[in-house]
């Protein structure tokens, strides 16, 4: 009995259908390889499993090559089969670009100094005057920035003045403080030097003696017991002592 046809769905069971896409995936890289083995074809197979994973065959040396070379067959198609008005239109447009660019080479030269020999004397007055309004713009843009940095200079200026005017003001203020707080000192000094000064000047008063000491009889000092009993007698009064 021969096998019953398949039918082409998809596989339900997942084990069924990761062992028939193994199966099925060898064959057909093997049938690749027979491909291009048995008829010298350039033969490139991608494949890409449900899970994301690649398998690929190429019989050339490279991939990229083979790819490049279906990119190339196909856009070239697809050149082929635009409208003749369209390729008309952007040839022009093309033409056009190309112009332009080989004018502004050619002006770009000339505002070198070169080639300038195929000038006229109108265009080589109209080239100069060009040159004269570039310098003119060239110059007041210098000029421009030269007065801006000189503004910034000058602000800078301004704040270092006002910043070291402070400075001076705040070494000011600490050179009178210091200096009064030093005279504040000396003063005190002096006057506590000034009171022990007189503290001991009060506490040690020179005593009044003879310059010699006299034993027996003192002329002077009898004079005066004897002026001061004769007071004390005036007085009525008498010392204890006294008989």
């Amino acid at each position: 009995m021969g096998r019953g046809r398949v039918e082409l769905k998809r596989i339900e069971n997942k084990i069924n259908r990761q062992v028939t896409f193994a199966k099925r995936r060898n064959g057909l890289l093997k049938k690749a390889y027979e491909l291009s083995v048995l008829c010298d074809a350039e033969v490139a197979l991608i494949i890409f499993s449900n899970r994301g994973k690649l398998y690929e065959f190429c019989s050339s040396a490279s991939m990229l090559k083979t790819l490049e070379r279906y990119q190339k067959c196909s856009y070239g198609a697809v050149e082929v089969s635009k409208p003749a008005k369209e390729l008309e239109s952007s040839y022009s447009e093309y033409l056009k670009l190309k112009a332009r660019y080989e004018a502004l080479q050619r002006t770009q030269r000339n505002l070198l100094g070169e080639e300038l020999g195929p000038l006229n004397s109108k265009e080589l007055d109209q080239l100069e005057r060009q040159l004269e309004s570039s310098l003119k713009h060239v110059r007041s843009t210098k000029t421009q920035h030269i007065l801006d940095q000189l503004s910034d200079l000058q602000n800078k200026e301004q704040i270092l003045m006002e910043a070291n005017r402070d400075l001076s003001i705040k070494l000011d203020e600490i050179s009178a403080r210091n200096q009064f707080r030093a005279s504040w000192e000396g003063g005190e000094q002096s006057v506590i030097y000034s009171n022990q000064q007189a503290q001991s000047q009060g506490l040690y008063q020179p005593l009044e003696c003879y310059p010699t000491l006299q034993i027996g009889y003192n002329p002077v000092a009898s004079d005066q017991i004897a002026a001061t009993t004769h007071a004390q007698q005036v007085n009525g009064f008498i010392p204890g002592w006294m008989p």
